[in-house]
């Protein structure tokens, strides 16, 4: 497995700079070094060496954004997410590639549609409750555009199961960025808060799937020997990240989010 075409080694080093990027920037952007990888390795085996590079990832993205994380949404994560890793555990064992790809590609691009939409109809029930001429002085406008969390909709229903997607996605295809994203976005949430309650969700959660994918005989020695060459680029593209993140703003951030989510859905369906 080692002995791979130059095509297949470019497909993997562009997939470990999209890793990096995507912790420390570009959340959702991760579904396309999932493509990336399955492109260059057996699907399947692509989770395991993907599953390490996300993890250098997460080391870097947690000690970037440690002073920026919702720990109340993460709390209410747990249990649902756990639940999701051992149904994905299940499925990945008896599905195959194929299958696993669509059915992540088409959970993702279910998600997005009722994002847009629900985005759609809160942007209207903002219009009608606020007149043309009325503008809102600067402290009001701050206390509307962060929604406190007690009056968040069903924030506990929707984190089970958004937590239950992400668990799923997450275990069998590396693909639960985009779900999580699609939550912490409902969650309304800044740049750096978002990001720094991301990088400690996936850290933990991707500890939880290291001895799923050994035991499944997924992450050994060769993949390891691949995955060894490819952590630098993860390194160089984290720091850029943080770059990156620092002078993006929050409507380019969450177009981005979006748009990077629909490309991976649609990519992941073909």
């Amino acid at each position: 497995m080692v002995e791979m075409e130059a095509l297949n080694w470019a497909l993997l080093g562009v997939g470990a700079l999209v890793v990096g990027l995507s912790k420390t920037a570009l959340p959702g952007g991760g579904t396309l070094a999932v493509v990336l990888f399955a492109m260059a390795l057996p699907a399947r085996e692509s989770t395991a060496a993907l599953l390490v590079l996300l993890i250098v990832g997460d080391l870097f993205a947690i000690s970037m954004y440690r002073k920026t994380v919702d720990w109340a949404i993460l709390r209410r994560l747990i249990w649902p997410v756990l639940l999701g890793v051992a149904v994905g555990t299940v499925f990945l064992g008896i599905a195959s590639d194929a299958a696993v790809r669509r059915v992540i590609g088409a959970i993702l691009l279910a998600l997005l549609v009722f994002t847009l939409l629900r985005r759609r109809r809160e942007a209207r029930h903002q219009a009608g409750q606020q007149a043309p001429s009325q503008q809102p002085a600067p402290n009001q406008q701050a206390a509307q555009d962060q929604v406190p969390r007690s009056g968040r909709p069903r924030a506990r229903v929707a984190g089970f199961g958004y937590g239950w997607l992400g668990g799923f996605t997450t275990m069998v295809a590396n693909a639960g960025g985009p779900v999580m994203s699609m939550y912490l976005l409902a969650m309304r949430l800044d740049v750096k808060t978002f990001l720094g309650t991301a990088a400690y969700f996936f850290f933990a959660v991707n500890l939880v799937k290291v001895p799923f994918q050994i035991g499944l005989g997924l992450l050994n020695t060769q993949i390891l020997s691949i995955v060894l060459v490819l952590v630098p680029l993860v390194v160089v593209a984290a720091f850029l990240g943080r770059w990156i993140a620092g002078r993006i703003s929050q409507t380019v951030f969450e177009r981005l989010v979006l748009g990077l989510t629909a490309v991976g859905a649609v990519n992941l369906l073909l």
